[in-house]
């Protein structure tokens, strides 16, 4: 038996539909996907690095935005939830919208079993379309482990891992400084499957 054909959903449709979505959901090429809610830790880690960026950037012209802010990437083909995103200088909005980003300078994801690849391969791929994006960071929510892509004066994409609760690296469009100890606070190794308080 053959499979049923997906329906082809616009842009516009899509756009219309998540005003009054109970849930957000990405879209990529005429197919919506919803997004499921993230772990705890997921949530912590994504909670520390916009407090760390916060506080780096607090006097300069850059603005910090948690998964709730869409990010164009294609206008007619392509929106996704970042969990953090960066615009530097004037924000740029979708047209005749205020809730769709179109030049984030850094882009942060939080990595899941299920969106690892995804995140790694073809999201980011899409993610290198879009002009301003200088910074791309993979952060593993099970380990520290966390892969810093970077744009370099050749316009070539280069990567640095990092494994160390020590590390300590600079963001190149902010001219911030990340650490592992600040991404992963509370949180301990083994899977982290406990919490850690003071």
């Amino acid at each position: 038996m053959s499979q049923p054909e997906k329906k082809f959903i616009s842009h516009l449709d899509y756009l219309e539909m998540e005003k009054t979505a109970e849930c957000k959901s990405e879209y990529y090429h005429g197919e919506i996907f919803a997004m499921t809610g993230a772990s705890v830790h997921h949530n912590l880690i994504t909670s520390n690095v916009i407090t760390s960026l916060n506080i780096a950037l607090r006097d300069s012209d850059c603005f910090v935005f948690p998964g709730d802010m869409k990010v164009q990437i294609d206008a007619a083909m392509h929106y996704a939830y970042p969990d953090v995103s960066v615009v530097c200088g004037q924000i740029e909005f979708a047209e005749n919208r205020n809730d769709i980003v179109t030049n984030p300078v850094l882009i942060v994801e939080v990595l899941s079993e299920s969106t690892k690849d995804y995140d790694r391969g073809s999201k980011f791929k899409a993610y290198r379309s879009i002009g301003s994006l200088r910074d791309y960071i993979l952060i593993d929510q099970y380990a520290y482990y966390v892969e810093y892509f970077f744009k370099n004066k050749a316009g070539k994409w280069e990567l640095n891992e990092f494994e160390k609760l020590s590390d300590v690296f600079t963001i190149g469009s902010l001219g911030a400084e990340l650490s592992l100890e600040t991404i992963y606070y509370r949180l301990i190794p083994i899977r982290f499957q406990k919490l850690c308080y003071p």
